[in-house]
């Protein structure tokens, strides 16, 4: 059996434990809004036609954070098509996903089904066919009291306070020649760094992202974030980063391992960061919004400008099609936990951060029409390390064999972090297995933070690691309780099967 170790301490200490790194992301795409969050005749529908199933699912799932309305969705969109009697709102063209948008939901439902989701909302802006103007009327209407025209809309809409939003991203992904209104870095920046500053003219407290690369793989990454950097440092407090990853021909390994890629882009973004940093002398950092991430098995995309498969010119589009569904693995679901593992990590640069998406569209719940919702494997990592993870994140360094992988080279094969809440008495470990065969024994010596017993040790794992949950079987892949744990004088011991994600969780401090 192979065998790892680290060392829990509070000297090791990174940051604190960021809430808004356990942010999610609805979009207009897919089923994601209709039929996922928004079904007027469902059984569970409340009176504002929101799935109450649903909303059960995402307060259980943790989320702190819902990045609305996109996503490449909101590069063409009109906001105000979404306010306002239902029977007069316009239906639109989604050029992003070739869809038809009828806009029966909009921004006065996403931020009541925000209220009672109870979570934050965080507004991107369309920067893409629009711009500065359209930027501070949306502003306006959200947050400003009332007296003025755009205000007294939603007054008149049934919401007489404002909604208080304070993240705002500056456009989406406007380096990637799919997005509509595709911009250079100097274009962009100079519309990014107008926007901020007309922003902070009606609300100066607001935290402001700007759009960073939309993959570590784009081939302006590094030269993009400097140039939108020259020209908005003083204005925005925040850079975007998205990443997403999947199993590739068959390589396990290299997919089991895709927090390294994670960790070396995040490392990357804040040194270009710091570099204009230093060149402008300002005492300023700018932190890491990681506002898209997740597993995601996407098809060969065509150019933008043509049509995807089984659509042709001439058709009319579909309203609300099944787009991107993927069905999580066990693997999938160790990804995921080490991909959490990493923002963790990196909380002193990344203070948000959203899972891509919430609901069907590449996400952790998944429902039918009219029917079911359930868990996808990958929801249980992200609602297990939500509910946990508080106080500050201690730097776990595991020393640990290394396992080869094609992508990668070597890389350790146990990867881990943790949290201590002495407040609260507790620390807890997250840890991964990303050998394909092997189990691990994994040993922590937690001495330094008053370990005094083990509260729970829970691991998902699989004999099939390509096993998943479905409406008939919800709960086929789901973490158990781990009976090969000990704690003697501090010491922890476990045993890791492979491919596996474990939590242990640890009383300190004699509570």
């Amino acid at each position: 059996m192979l065998h790892a170790s680290t060392t829990i301490d509070p000297a090791f200490r990174v940051a604190p434990v960021r809430r808004r790194t356990f942010g999610s992301f609805v979009e207009h795409l897919g089923r994601g809004v209709y039929t996922g969050i928004y079904e007027p005749h469902h059984p569970t529908a409340d009176a504002d036609g929101l799935r109450t199933d649903v909303l059960d699912l995402v307060r259980e799932l943790g989320v702190s954070t819902v990045r609305y309305p996109g996503g490449n969705f909101v590069s063409a969109y009109r906001w105000e098509d979404g306010v306002g009697p239902k029977d007069q709102r316009p239906t639109r063209l989604d050029l992003a996903w070739r869809a038809v948008e009828t806009n029966q939901f909009g921004l006065d439902e996403f931020m009541r089904w925000a209220e009672k989701a109870g979570v934050e909302p965080m507004m991107a802006v369309n920067l893409g066919t629009r711009g500065v103007l359209e930027a501070m009327d949306l502003l306006e209407y959200c947050n400003y009291p009332g007296g003025t025209t755009t205000s007294d809309q939603r007054v008149a809409h049934g919401r007489t306070e404002p909604y208080g939003v304070t993240m705002w991203c500056l456009g989406n992904e406007l380096d990637g020649p799919w997005q509509i209104g595709h911009r250079t870095a100097h274009e962009y920046g100079r519309i990014a760094a107008e926007t901020a500053r007309a922003m902070r003219f009606v609300q100066p407290d607001l935290e402001l992202v700007a759009c960073g690369s939309s993959h570590y793989g784009m081939p302006t990454f590094g030269t993009w974030e400097r140039t939108v950097l020259e020209e908005t440092y003083d204005l925005v407090d925040h850079i975007s980063l998205h990443a997403y990853y999947q199993e590739r021909d068959g390589d396990l390994a290299s997919f089991l391992a895709s927090a390294r890629n994670m960790d070396d882009y995040i490392r990357a973004a804040v040194a270009t960061a710091d570099s204009v940093r230093a060149e402008l002398k300002r005492d300023k950092r700018i932190q890491i919004s990681f506002d898209e991430w997740n597993v995601w098995y996407q098809a060969p995309n065509p150019e933008p400008w043509q049509y995807p498969p089984g659509l042709r010119a001439g058709q009319r589009w579909p309203q609300a099609p099944r787009q991107l569904e993927n069905i999580y693995t066990v693997a999938d679901a160790v990804v995921v936990g080490n991909l959490l593992i990493s923002l963790l990590r990196h909380s002193d640069r990344v203070t948000a951060a959203c899972q891509a998406q919430l609901v069907n569209v590449i996400a952790p719940i998944f429902t039918e029409p009219g029917g079911r919702a359930w868990k996808q494997s990958i929801f249980h990592p992200f609602a297990l390390t939500s509910a946990a993870a508080a106080g500050e994140v201690l730097w776990c360094e595991t020393r640990a064999p290394d396992v080869e992988t094609a992508t990668y080279g070597e890389v350790p094969v146990v990867d881990a972090v943790a949290t201590h809440d002495p407040d609260g008495g507790q620390a807890v470990v997250f840890v991964v297995n990303r050998s394909t065969a092997e189990p691990v024994t994994f040993e922590a010596d937690a001495r330094a933070v008053g370990a005094g017993r083990v509260q729970r040790c829970l691991t998902l794992a699989d004999e099939d690691v390509y096993a998943t949950n479905t409406a008939e079987e919800p709960e086929r892949v789901r973490p158990r309780d781990n009976p090969r744990v000990r704690l003697r004088e501090g010491l922890l011991s476990v045993v890791l099967p492979p491919v596996s994600w474990s939590m242990v969780t640890l009383a300190t401090d004699g509570s």
